[in-house]
């Protein structure tokens, strides 16, 4: 018998096999709603289309805490998603029969009640059901310690999955939460199957961007994407996240479902609503930088790769106020002279505002709409918008109906509305600070009652600036052609509070060579000519042949706010893609 650490001869015993040791099935978990009024049906289809472990539902955005927000302000037993009830009680029993437990954020700011309803619903059905909660995140009534109170509707922290997972530790078949990051609904149930610490900082991050992919509902699965032509679209199905033990996945989505799941559309989403390098949680600093995607069959694409750093000592906390009141008019300017006609009606209604019925803010905006001899009427107009804010809703409500209505027979040729002047309605204003984490109590109620505290991470870093990535080598020198910039890149852009992200990609490593030296913040500012005055910055992403712009401002206090035409600068990247610029014939 050979001696410890010898080689066998060739006349000595084989070596018993090594049994490889048993890789554990991933952990599937499928999003049926990407915001409050998304698909209805998508619960169902989400539960009846394949095998399924978890069904996550994000309803939440900055909008949607104003919208519950002034719910709560009708019925204090109000602020959460009311729809998600009548999903509930559709599909509990198809949930509970294959078991699939549900992770939702639709408590908004009431998780409470809704436990309580939703705990409800299930008796009535006859229906046995663990449902938990995560609260902890209503800060309204310590705002005036980090904010002006006045006329503060909301005011909630943005918790991570650590209180999800120690639901489903528990036993939770069904977790509410109020404010927490979207991703948690990933991170949380990824992080109680696999056993993860705050430690393991690498697998949380894959979870976060799994997370950040499956968020949108089928914006990962060809809705909304710039390349929508090259597949069928016309009702595409819900993404879910094949999740494995050390964070990476396979995003896909079930089988006949519409749409597609491509390197495309996962690029698009993974840069939606982002900034640079760092993903920023209250779990782990995800880098996106990191990131590696692989088209690994139809409908298939593996996430890999993703790196996770210590989160920041910080928690965002979003604010939601009413901001004042707005109004608007809409004037149809018709066949010739439409700069005139826009001259003459803007001088005389404001020339009919006394300097007591002025709003702060009298905002037109000339749309040229109108083709030269146009074939029908509608294609003959213009449309001027004349938009009206003031703390008083007196100032936006009958002085300025008034001053409309009276140039019926006074004004431009062809003088119409859209529609008659309202009375104006109340606008909202998001804005953001930052908490020391450890003064935000994270808490879980447990199927039992029970309450517990969620410790904050206790290693953090100070969020730093990410080494800025190499430019590649430029394109050799060549011919050139003018055409639109979406010929070539995909784009997908969004906000974030007043500011807005605008991602751009492009599918081969030649038009990366290209792009990253071409689309500069300079350009960006000649090609998109509302962004010229404002603050921008770049963010190179190699891996995703892709560059990210932050332009601060953009959006002014939100989308409450209705600043813009375009408020959540949801078609910015198609802006962009429309415009023309030369580019390499190489690549066309």
């Amino acid at each position: 018998m050979p001696r410890p650490g010898s080689v066998p001869d060739a006349t000595s015993a084989p070596a018993p096999a090594v049994v490889p040791a048993p890789v554990a099935a991933p952990l599937r978990i499928g999003n049926a709603s990407g915001f409050y009024g998304d698909r209805f049906a998508a619960v169902r289809e989400m539960l009846t289309g394949g095998p399924l472990d978890v069904l996550t539902g994000d309803y939440l955005a900055e909008l949607t805490m104003l919208i519950l927000a002034r719910d709560r302000l009708k019925d204090p037993k109000l602020g959460y998603a009311k729809v998600f009830l009548r999903q509930l009680e559709e599909c509990l029993g198809l949930a509970v029969d294959r078991g699939v437990r549900i992770v939702v954020n639709a408590g908004g700011l009431n998780p409470g009640q809704l436990a309580v309803r939703t705990a409800e619903l299930a008796d009535r059905l006859g229906i046995p059901l663990r449902v938990a909660q995560v609260t902890g995140d209503d800060l309204l009534e310590r705002a005036g310690e980090f904010t002006r109170p006045t006329g503060l509707l909301a005011a909630n922290a943005y918790l991570g999955a650590w209180g999800i997972a120690e639901c489903l530790r528990d036993g939770a078949d069904l977790v509410v939460t109020g404010r927490v990051t979207d991703a948690a609904l990933v991170a949380g149930p990824a992080a109680a199957h696999f056993d993860w610490g705050p430690e393991d900082l690498d697998a949380l991050a894959g979870a976060v961007v799994a997370g950040h992919v499956l968020e949108c509902g089928a914006q990962a699965t060809g809705g909304n994407y710039a390349f929508f032509t090259e597949h069928d679209v016309t009702r595409p199905g819900f993404p879910l996240a094949e999740l494995h033990a050390d964070g990476s996945s396979v995003i896909t989505k079930h089988p006949g479902t519409g749409g597609a799941v491509t390197l495309g559309t996962v690029t698009a989403q993974l840069l939606y609503e982002t900034g640079g390098p760092r993903y920023l949680g209250p779990d782990v600093t995800a880098r996106l930088d990191s990131v590696r995607l692989d088209q690994v069959g139809p409908d298939r694409v593996r996430i890999s790769g993703v790196r996770g750093e210590a989160p920041p000592p910080t928690l965002k906390v979003g604010l939601n106020r009413i901001g004042g009141w707005r109004n608007e008019v809409v004037f149809v300017l018709t066949g010739l002279d439409i700069e005139a006609k826009a001259a003459l009606v803007r001088t005389q209604l404001e020339q009919a505002l006394t300097p007591e019925q002025r709003p702060a803010e009298l905002r037109w905006t000339l749309a040229r709409t109108d083709q030269s001899d146009a074939p029908t009427e509608q294609q003959a107009s213009a449309l001027l918008q004349l938009t009206v804010r003031d703390p008083e809703q007196a100032k936006v409500g009958r002085a300025i109906s008034a001053a409309a209505v009276e140039l019926g027979l006074a004004g431009y040729p062809g003088f119409h509305l859209t529609a008659p002047p309202g009375p104006g309605a109340p606008y909202g204003v998001f804005e953001s600070v930052l908490l020391d984490a450890k003064s935000v109590e994270h808490q879980v109620v447990l199927p039992d009652g029970t309450r517990r505290v969620i410790p904050p991470a206790a290693v953090t870093a100070t969020p730093v600036a990410a080494v800025e990535a190499e430019l590649p080598a430029p394109l050799p020198a060549g011919p050139t052609r003018r055409v639109p910039l979406g010929l070539l890149a995909g784009a997908r852009s969004g906000d974030k509070g007043g500011d807005a992200n605008l991602g751009v990609w492009v599918r081969t490593d030649e038009a990366w060579r290209w792009l990253a030296h071409a689309l500069t913040v300079d350009r960006l500012r000649e090609l998109l000519p509302e962004t010229a005055d404002l603050p921008v910055t770049r963010h190179l992403l190699p891996n995703l042949r892709a560059v990210n712009f932050v332009i601060e401002g953009l959006l002014g206090e939100g989308v409450g706010a209705q600043v813009r035409f375009d408020p959540q600068a949801k078609a910015l990247g198609e802006w962009l893609r429309s415009r023309t610029l030369d580019i390499p014939e190489v690549l066309l």
